[in-house]
């Protein structure tokens, strides 16, 4: 067989070679056809029982969870078992059994395909992949109705990475990882998925090289297929040529070598050659991860993305999660990070992301009533999340992150709005920081360019790159027509990113970024030579982060950086910026 290229989207570093075991979805082999009126409830029996025996698996697996997994998996069965438990998923299937009279898998599979169609709808990627986790729900009852299981491979013979295993899949979720854990597990290749996806967030939690959103991948790679993936550039290869297949063996040693120096870093300070200290902290989605975070060197939490807590309901209706559960969760990090600040982003949701699946989209949902807009619409949910936030507080240190501000009065009555949540824990005698930091995220131009608004009210600044980028070039990052065109170092977004820096220094307000470039080696320079002094990225970043931060000159790279901001020309900025490596 020829070999042949894939391509993706690189979700976690490294380089896995290994033989490709496919795993076959469910859903394509599920039949219709509809049942006589007497055999109904039976139909509606079988399912019910299906349903019960995936809701035995999960709580299994979650009772079975290896000391040393990463703490997403659990929280990730949770959230399966909590769709599971749905009446959108629990009933409504079982409606249109006795109603239209499907059979259980078509029923199972019609009600999946609206709830996911209504996904497709929200625009920000990182909800919109939640997607992927109700299918994969959908997909364990499929397998239950039709008695198909997941097949692990049983490799023999000499050759040295048969045993290496490369999952091939359409789609797989995190809990069917762990069966994989114990098996060789190399690495996974998969048709779904993006950058925020669950699968994407347990892979870099468990350092598995991984490629996914690959289309085709599972209809082009057949069983036993020699792999190799390049997690860093998202690129699959498939029975590569001896050549080939002899660099990437040395590249993956050499890899090796580096991540194990890397391991001896993780308590040294980040300090740069000239003796600047630098703030390294720890993008979380979960409290879990704090642990994780630590043990890589995180001096805090940046960003804790709190939509989380709500993301497993999202598209269910009135199931959000009370003050108390918020409170527990924001507290649990606090108490984890053990004396280190935890940022907490109030909630990043909005009309594209509608909490209530009924409700009807914008038409422009990234420009919709996202995030600090619908929060300031909802009231009362926002006080609610506020005053969680603020009794997390009494715990530790505490700062509070507000997503989306454009505008002086959005930021005058979020103000209003904290102090209203501070009076009404003090009538309820509820303990928290009464001197909370407040910090405003800097995504949206037209914030860049008014700081000095910011600068007068907020505490700090936090710089979402992911979105600065995209309405700065007007570019949605998840359409793959246009992905192309989302560049980080477009001289627009640099400029923007280097006077926020410049004017929050200036006024003594503390700026991080958060966004994806302040994981991202190849930017770490050209930050520091802007002023950035506070990073915060996904905690397995942080040790190449930080070898960056211990072999770079300010001196230097300041005087290089300066020269990029006044260059136009892109491939002339591409060019600069691997230059500031050498320094």
């Amino acid at each position: 067989m020829a070999s042949f290229t894939l391509h993706g989207i690189p979700v976690s570093r490294g380089i896995a070679i290994g033989r490709a075991h496919l795993l076959a979805p469910a859903a394509l082999d599920v039949k219709h056809y509809l049942i006589p009126q007497e055999q109904v409830e039976a139909e509606v029996l079988r399912l019910q029982k299906a349903i019960a025996t995936v809701h035995k698996e999960l709580q299994t697996i979650w009772n079975e969870l290896p000391k040393d997994s990463p703490a997403e998996l659990g929280a990730f069965i949770d959230v399966h078992a909590l769709i599971l438990s749905d009446p959108m998923i629990a009933e409504v299937p079982l409606d249109i059994i006795r109603t239209r009279y499907y059979n259980a898998e078509w029923a199972l599979v019609t009600q999946i395909d609206e709830l996911s169609a209504q996904f497709d709808e929200i625009e920000d990627a990182y909800l919109r992949e939640r997607k992927s986790d109700i299918q994969q729900v959908g997909e364990r009852v499929l397998k239950v109705l039709t008695g198909s299981a997941i097949s692990l491979p049983s490799h023999d013979g000499d050759d040295e990475n048969a045993g290496r295993m490369i999952v091939v899949a359409h789609d797989i979720s995190p809990a069917d990882m762990l069966q994989f854990k114990d098996r060789a597990f190399g690495g996974f290749v998969t048709d779904l998925g993006g950058q925020n996806s669950h699968t994407a967030i347990v892979a870099r939690s468990l350092d598995i090289p991984a490629a996914v959103g690959m289309s085709n991948a599972s209809a082009l790679i057949e069983q036993d297929d020699m792999i190799i993936i390049d997690g860093d550039a998202g690129v699959v290869i498939v029975d590569p040529p001896p050549n080939v297949l002899e660099q990437y063996r040395d590249l993956q040693q050499r890899l090796m070598r580096e991540r194990k120096k890397l391991g001896k870093l993780k308590k040294t300070p980040a300090v740069t050659k000239d003796g600047t200290d630098i703030t390294l902290l720890a993008n979380i989605e979960l409290p879990d991860d704090c642990s994780g975070a630590l043990d890589l060197g995180a001096m805090g939490v940046g960003l804790f993305r709190s939509e989380f807590l709500f993301m497993g309901r999202a598209g269910f209706v009135n199931k959000l999660p009370s003050e108390d559960e918020q409170f527990e969760s924001y507290r649990k990090a606090v108490v984890a990070m053990k004396g280190r600040p935890v940022t907490i982003r109030t909630l990043d949701i909005g009309a594209d992301k509608p909490l209530d699946s009924a409700e009807q989209t914008a038409l422009n949902p990234a420009l919709g009533l996202r995030a600090i807009r619908f929060c300031l619409a909802e009231p009362q949910m926002f006080l609610q999340q506020l005053r969680a936030i603020l009794r997390a507080s009494a715990y530790g240190p505490v700062k509070l992150l507000i997503p989306m501000l454009a505008h002086a009065f959005e930021i005058d009555q979020s103000l209003a709005m904290i102090e209203q949540a501070k009076a009404q824990l003090r009538e309820q005698n509820k303990k928290f920081d009464p001197l909370v930091p407040v910090g405003a995220m800097i995504e949206i131009p037209a914030a860049a360019l008014t700081l000095p608004m910011f600068v007068k009210r907020m505490d700090f600044l936090s710089v979402g790159t992911n979105d600065l980028i995209q309405y700065t070039l007007a570019i949605d990052r998840a359409d793959h027509e246009v992905a192309h065109l989302y560049n980080p170092l477009h001289p627009a977004v640099l400029y923007l990113l280097a006077s926020t820096i410049s004017i929050g220094a200036k006024a003594g307000v503390p700026v991080s970024v958060c966004g994806e470039m302040a994981g991202d080696t190849r930017m770490t320079r050209l930050l520091l030579g802007m002023g950035l002094r506070e990073f915060s990225m996904h905690p397995t970043q942080i040790l190449p982060v930080k070898q960056e931060i211990l072999n770079a000159d300010l001196g230097a790279i300041a005087a290089q950086t300066k020269k990029i901001l006044r260059t136009m020309e892109p491939a002339a900025i591409v060019q600069a910026v691997e230059q500031l490596r050498e320094l």
